[in-house]
């Protein structure tokens, strides 16, 4: 798979290497590993990077979710959603890298974004979670992690792309730590927990 196609757009395949650049801060071991996977260089994911970072910049962008569009194309499905009071549509692209994940994007009626990242694939069966030792990196998206460990405080990011949740688990203080939805690390009492070899 090549990060773009053949006439130079900008595709999915390019659009991992994308998130994997940002989720490479908490995971490079995993980040490299899932850019082989996709049959991409270095240099073609910091090109990659490059190409997105001036479309977001861009003055004559037409917006997040227009973008997402062209990048994507048709979203695999839509679902109209209320988030408390307000209406929103959500939108859900495959993401080859992980089949049991989508790429979810919430729209307003106006069209402006107003979260993206990856979700479970509806129907798919996300992990079992019960400890903090449950939590390994890319195995779980921020809602499951919510759910699990009711109730979170959710926390300041320390990116646009990045969430966090504090809560507590075996009576153990937790942060869960989260790039593009996607569980990266989890740190307990302080200390980061690591998965085992």
């Amino acid at each position: 798979m090549t990060p773009s196609a053949p006439s130079g757009t900008f595709g999915p395949a390019a659009f991992q290497l994308v998130l994997l650049r940002r989720m490479a801060d908490f995971q490079p071991g995993l980040a490299e590993a899932a850019r082989r996977r996709l049959g991409a260089s270095l240099a073609e994911q910091r090109e990659a990077n490059k190409r997105w970072q001036a479309m977001v910049r861009s003055p004559r962008s037409r917006g997040a979710l227009a973008r997402y569009r062209s990048v994507l194309g048709p979203p695999e499905s839509t679902a109209a959603r209320a988030i408390g009071d307000l209406r929103c549509e959500a939108l859900l692209w495959p993401v080859p890298l992980w089949p049991d994940l989508r790429f979810e994007v919430l729209a307003a009626p106006d069209g402006a974004v107003w979260n993206e990242w990856l979700v479970r694939a509806p129907g798919a069966h996300g992990p079992v979670l019960e400890t903090p030792q449950d939590l390994l990196p890319w195995s779980a998206t921020v809602d499951e992690v919510a759910r699990a460990f009711a109730p979170v405080r959710p926390m300041e990011g320390t990116a646009p792309t990045r969430w966090r949740l504090a809560f507590r688990a075996q009576g153990r203080p937790c942060v869960a730590e989260f790039t593009y939805g996607l569980l990266q690390r989890v740190a307990v009492d302080g200390a980061e927990v690591r998965a085992a070899p």
